[in-house]
């Protein structure tokens, strides 16, 4: 099987810069932050740091490793540190000589604050810190998707504790993972979908499920229910339309079950009003399921509306301890176009109609996973800090030209001060290792994973 050798997962410019550090370099001290966000995100979910390094961080490099990195690299154009990788193999066993500080999977971080920092404990091997610096940086991802789907949550959870009898009970299945297939590749789609685990329960990405349940300790991390897509729907023959309907209670149509229905291939309207409304109305009531209608196409608010109306006059409703109506023997799932700001205006729409959140989740696919980048929580990797000649100094830069790319100086920790606010420190001395009430902890130092935590420890950290 293919795969990338990880001394070569990095920057073509990285390799060269062993060569460009100050004479008598010994330690390279570098941090990770959010410099702020291009949503108004104003917090942090931090995630993913874990798998990344128990996949990639734990196992030893390898002579071949070396001499095939060596090979590549010095035919690209650069020069390669043979020297200092295999220095690495014969003092360490391949072992990587670093120490990863972070704050706990999970936490809330408001943006500009130190969330990991990096540095080498062995003199000879400074250079590492920044040649790791496309691998650790890619931890952008699952944080940018955490925390978006935390956001997402807070606002559904708004509109539920509005609107709904129990938000806390309701919440975990509101936003449901569809993004597999919209995203770059199977390890994306994995990441991404873990990331949105952290906040919700619901999803259709199960490369996610195995995230969870090889590197952080849990054996289901979410779940789903019997869907139709348009295929199985429209091979029936659009004359044939309620048979295909039929067919989904006869097969999944059993008490307290849950399915889900697209139906809206042909006549949205016309499928909600007459099929399931009138000529399967009693077959779903007699099932003691729950039908989830899926629209899937127009435009979300107003087709969402729309339907819920029709399906409140033909199915009735039931008013909560809010006020609010709540469909009987059905609810709807939106699944195109859905979008933190979509799942807002819906939600919104259905309450001014007098509709409880209670009734409408949604399926998020590209939005989740794919229409982020590391710009949009501003992700920087920085030196900050390095020792040369004994001495501590600051490293650090200042472009007149953009403020916002301004960097942190020293080595670095984060604390939490006497109001509880999240602060980022300078450390008090070249040998110190952390602070009084340091929120950074080591997790990894010399090749071992230091902390291994579990899923249902990070839901609880991200959720306050």
């Amino acid at each position: 099987m293919f795969e990338i050798n990880r001394i070569i997962d990095t920057d073509s410019y990285k390799a060269s810069h062993f060569l460009q550090y100050p004479p008598n370099t010994t330690l390279v001290h570098s941090y990770l932050e959010s410099r702020g966000s291009e949503r108004n995100y104003s917090e942090t979910v931090f995630f993913g740091l874990q798998y990344l390094l128990k996949r990639y961080f734990t196992r030893p490099f390898t002579k071949e490793n070396v001499i095939e990195a060596n090979e590549v690299i010095t035919a690209h154009g650069e020069p390669f540190n043979l020297a200092g990788w295999l220095r690495l193999i014969e003092k360490h066993n391949g072992k990587l000589p670093l120490r990863v500080r972070a704050v706990a999977e999970g936490s809330i971080v408001p943006t500009r604050n130190v969330l990991m920092t990096v540095e080498n404990t062995d003199d000879e091997f400074f250079w590492l810190t920044g040649w790791f610096e496309s691998q650790f940086m890619r931890i952008w991802y699952p944080i940018t998707v955490a925390t978006q789907s935390y956001y997402i949550k807070r606002d559904v959870y708004q509109f539920l504790q509005e609107t709904a009898d129990d938000a806390d009970a309701e919440i975990g299945f509101k936003v449901h993972d569809f993004g597999s297939r919209g995203v770059s590749s199977q390890e994306t789609a994995a990441i991404g979908g873990a990331a949105h685990l952290v906040n919700f329960m619901g999803s259709d990405t199960m490369s996610a499920l195995l995230i969870h349940r090889n590197f952080y300790h849990s054996e289901m991390a979410g779940f789903s229910i019997p869907a139709a897509e348009h295929s199985t729907v429209t091979s029936w023959g659009r004359e044939n339309e309620i048979e295909a309907y039929r067919n989904m209670i006869r097969q999944f149509g059993k008490p307290n079950a849950l399915f889900a229905v697209v139906s809206d291939s042909w006549n949205i309207y016309e499928a909600v009003e007459k099929i399931w409304g009138e000529q399967l109305k009693q077959e779903v009531i007699d099932s003691g399921a729950t039908v989830v209608i899926r629209p899937d196409s127009g435009d979300p608010v107003e087709v969402v509306g729309k339907v819920a109306e029709i399906l409140g006059e033909k199915f009735g409703t039931t008013i909560n301890s809010k006020g609010y109506k709540v469909l009987n023997n059905v609810r709807i799932i939106q699944g195109d176009g859905v979008n933190p700001v979509s799942i807002h205006n819906i939600c919104q729409s259905l309450k001014d109609k007098g509709f409880s959140t209670s009734n409408i989740a949604f399926g998020i696919g590209g939005a989740l996973l794919q229409k982020i980048d590391r710009d949009t929580m501003k992700f920087a990797y920085k030196c900050s800090a390095i020792v040369r000649d004994g001495k501590l100094v600051d490293v650090y830069k200042e472009p007149i030209t953009d403020s916002g790319k301004s960097s942190k100086k020293g080595r670095l920790d984060l604390i939490k001060d006497e109001n509880g606010e999240y602060k980022t420190v300078v450390l008090p001395d070249i040998n110190a290792i952390s602070v009084e009430n340091s929120q950074l902890n080591t997790v990894f130092e010399n090749g071992q994973v230091l902390v291994d935590d579990n899923l249902e420890a990070i839901r609880l950290r991200a959720w306050k």
